[in-house]
């Protein structure tokens, strides 16, 4: 038995080291779609067969809990799996979770009213998928009030990442950052909502400015897991180790995966 994470493509592997950190024991299997990748460009209906296919690969696989590494996957997906096909005994947990809880500083089982909190005007860089769906600023609505949210949706910005194209990728950041600013002059928060993003974390902050605080979601996720699983200690099984999973090309991803993890990785066929 290992913990599932899943990720239309590379981005998820940000979060797959910050949970290889924080527990360094704990078997895990990492799953992406890179055959379909990238998502964040496809619709609703889409991204939800999308998603069910390679989770259903995860659970067959014997995982009972799969991590959605992924903001678009999450957004288009989660909220309607959870409420109509979540399998008996199986567990899928999302990224937006442990960053509203940061951003709100409260528990995500604390059901009493919304409240005003300290950040009033936040900048969200996401995919086109996971800007249109509205996850983000629903969720929040949740739990805050008099939140002002601007989303910028990064189009291209995946695909440049996934190919390696970092000069490409930073100006893409800088031009999305600027065409934010235009409609959100003085953002107090930024929040990279995209798992991809997290590699570009110093340009994002650089574009913005030393007074924004930059929230990524890696080790906020990492973090939530780690208690989840403290609550839940079953769950993970026993073994430790890691296996990369690709629909896509396995020679292919595993060269372009060395920029997320910092070190070789061989993906197989999924």
């Amino acid at each position: 038995m290992a913990v599932g994470i899943f990720d239309s493509g590379l981005g998820g592997l940000t979060v797959l080291d910050a949970v290889q950190k924080r527990l360094p024991d704990l078997p895990i299997v990492y799953y992406a779609d890179s055959a379909h990748a990238p998502y964040g460009v496809r619709k609703a209906d889409d991204i939800y067969e999308l998603t069910i296919r390679a989770t259903q690969d995860l659970f067959d696989r014997d995982c009972d809990l799969v991590i959605l590494a992924c903001n678009t996957a999450s957004a288009a997906a989660l909220r309607r799996m959870q409420e109509s096909w979540l399998p008996a005994g199986k567990r899928v947990l999302g990224v937006f979770v442990p960053l509203i809880e940061a951003l709100t500083e409260r528990q995500w089982g604390d059901n009493s009213p919304p409240r005003e909190v300290a950040v009033q005007h936040v900048a969200l860089f996401a995919t086109p998928a996971t800007v249109s769906s509205r996850a983000f600023q629903r969720e929040l609505a949740f739990r805050a009030i008099g939140v002002d949210v601007e989303a910028q949706s990064c189009g291209g910005l995946v695909d440049a990442i996934e190919d390696g194209d970092m000069i490409l990728a930073e100006a893409l950041v800088r031009s999305h950052v600027d065409a934010l600013k235009r409609k959100m002059p003085h953002p107090q928060a930024a929040i990279l909502g995209c798992t991809h993003y997290p590699l570009l974390e110093e340009i994002f902050q650089d574009a913005l400015g030393s007074d924004v605080e930059v929230y990524s979601q890696a080790d906020l996720v990492a973090a939530s897991l780690a208690d989840y699983l403290r609550r839940h200690p079953g769950i993970a099984g026993d073994g430790s180790g890691t296996r990369f999973l690709t629909t896509g090309d396995p020679r292919r991803v595993s060269g372009r995966a060395v920029p997320f993890m910092k070190r070789d990785i061989q993906f197989e066929q999924a």
